[in-house]
């Protein structure tokens, strides 16, 4: 049986090298036998199922022994008869949508708090620092920035706006 695993390692960096913890894990794959896929948002490896659960334990320890803060994995079974294109989709926004979950973290721990928690001031700007992270060039980050800002799209595009004026 073959396996797949997805793993990311923070904190994220969004230009520049590959943080060290993330070169370190996928290394540490690479070491163990297994197929890596390294891209800026996480590491996709497959191989044989006991090969691949085998060194889990050794790429969680050499992305924490790099300075990664959290390890986030996803483990799935690959299917001699299913085609990897929508598997490769779905990654695809899954890695986006978790992009923007993590600048939303960075700028809740940044301004001190959850986004809905803020005053009127502290979300506009927490907007701005979304939008020069580049957040709101992904897709329908709009409504998943007004969700965690506790407001409407309206006043999302509102604060958008009222930035460039």
């Amino acid at each position: 049986m073959q396996l797949e695993a997805e793993f990311t390692s923070e904190p994220f960096h969004g230009e520049g090298p590959p943080p060290e913890h993330a070169v370190k894990a996928r290394d540490t794959a690479e070491d163990a036998g297994l197929s890596a896929d390294f891209g800026p948002l996480g590491t996709l490896v497959r191989g044989d199922a006991d090969t691949l659960l085998d060194a889990l334990p050794a790429i969680a320890r050499a992305a924490l022994d790099g300075g990664a803060t959290r390890v986030t994995l996803q483990l799935r079974q690959v299917g001699d008869d299913k085609t990897d294109e929508p598997a490769a989709e779905l990654r695809s926004a899954l890695e986006l949508h978790n992009a923007l979950a993590r600048l939303i973290g960075d700028v809740e721990r940044e301004l001190g708090g959850r986004l809905d928690t803020l005053d009127r001031a502290a979300k506009q700007r927490a907007v701005r620092l979304l939008k020069e992270r580049g957040a709101f060039g992904l897709r329908k980050s709009v409504s998943t920035v007004a969700e965690a800002l506790g407001v409407t799209r309206f006043t999302v595009y509102n604060y958008l706006n009222r930035d460039q004026d």
